[in-house]
């Protein structure tokens, strides 16, 4: 889609010399395996997260950046929302919050602008960096070659929204209708998971020579009978044959060497302007669409209070859950980490609210806001 102009702006006072941005510990609150950050401002308007942890160890990872997009005393002023839904451990998510937004500030501070180029610029860099980690492990730790990361972002910078995705988390928009009287559910998103016809397409296309390149396994469409998203940052064994061979354990090799990479960390991005009917989007892991529908989501936004959606959303989610496996909400509560993933997956919800004086104003005067979902606290800056 065609750029509407660049997005350059005076810079966000008070951003110092926080690492991405730094994070907002002291913004969120937990309750048991449940963490929540119920309202907070951006430049553009206001915001809800909230995280339900299912794994041992919790996969998804997530992170909003509202301020400052460049590296610059003066630049890109906007809203950035990253959503990192995990696989095989947590050591890619966390990475990609870690790095992913920083190569996004220094590509926008290079070319001057918030463009598709720089965004997969930033996701293809956090993967050549990610991979680069598990060469340096491979002999020490070899199974963090099987360990990778979907990759959702949503940036929003002077009326514009860019939304780029790896694997199959989503973002949908609320859209007023009639008057305001009615929001509609319109996802932005393309998603990469095998289940869906045109990836299976896609991959039989990109791989003319492998009857193996998806797999029905167990009901489940599967890529190479492993995994089910097709694009991902990391997943090294099943994009470079070097790391698909002992030690690596067995279940996570191929029978042949495969000349080019199976899996992709190539983002599909879409842009496009926002406008007045624009009401809010809701940026989620597939743990929360595993058990809403766009319109359910939308419609529990449209007609509940904005403090405290993101949680409301969540536990939305696992009331059907709960209903499916022919159980009580608060009997599912009551269940622990590791355990709780039989019942549901990782569950991460920002909603972020699109206010219309504050989309075309000049974002220096907006508020700079910087949380990871979780509480996650950044890795100590590189030397």
């Amino acid at each position: 889609m065609k750029m509407v102009r660049p997005c350059w702006k005076p810079s966000v006072q008070g951003d110092g010399n926080r690492r991405g941005g730094g994070a907002d510990l002291s913004g969120g609150r937990a309750d048991g395996l449940l963490w929540y950050k119920d309202l907070g401002p951006h430049v553009n308007g206001e915001f809800s997260m909230a995280v339900m942890q299912a794994n041992y160890l919790l996969e998804d990872q997530s992170q909003l950046e509202s301020g400052p997009l460049s590296s610059l005393d003066s630049g890109l002023c906007g809203t950035f929302v990253g959503v990192y839904d995990g696989h095989g451990g947590p050591e890619t998510s966390r990475f990609v919050n870690d790095n992913l937004f920083l190569h996004l500030k220094k590509f926008a501070s290079e070319d001057r602008e918030i463009s598709a180029n720089v965004i997969k610029k930033a996701f293809l860099a956090t993967e050549e960096e990610f991979l680069s980690l598990v060469k340096q492990q491979w002999h020490t730790k070899p199974q963090i070659a099987s360990v990778g990361s979907c990759c959702l972002v949503g940036i929003i910078c002077n009326g514009l929204l860019y939304v780029a995705n790896a694997g199959d988390s989503r973002v949908v928009l609320g859209r007023a209708e009639r008057s305001f009287r009615e929001v509609t559910a319109i996802q932005l998103s393309t998603e990469h998971n095998a289940s869906i016809e045109s990836v299976r397409d896609e991959l039989r296309s990109l791989h003319p020579h492998d009857s193996q390149i998806v797999v029905l396994k167990h009901n489940v469409w599967r890529v190479k009978g492993l995994i089910q998203v097709s694009r991902s940052i990391g997943d090294a064994y099943l994009k470079n044959a070097e790391f698909n061979r002992e030690p690596l354990l067995a279940k996570f090799r191929v029978p042949k060497p495969f000349p080019k990479p199976i899996l992709s960390p190539e983002p599909s991005i879409f842009i496009q302007k926002l406008t007045l009917n624009d009401q809010f989007l809701i940026f989620a892991s597939d743990g929360l669409w595993e058990h809403l529908s766009n319109q359910e989501a939308v419609d529990i936004v449209n007609n509940y209070p904005r403090n405290g959606i993101a949680r409301r959303l969540v536990k939305a989610a696992l009331r059907v859950a709960a209903k499916k496996r022919e159980m009580r909400y608060t009997d599912l509560k009551k269940i622990d980490r590791g355990v709780r993933r039989h019942f549901h997956d990782d569950i991460t919800v920002v909603v972020v609210f699109l206010d219309a004086p504050l989309m075309n104003r000049s974002s220096s005067h907006g508020s700079t806001s910087s949380i990871r979902g979780g509480g996650a606290v950044p890795s100590p800056a590189k030397p």
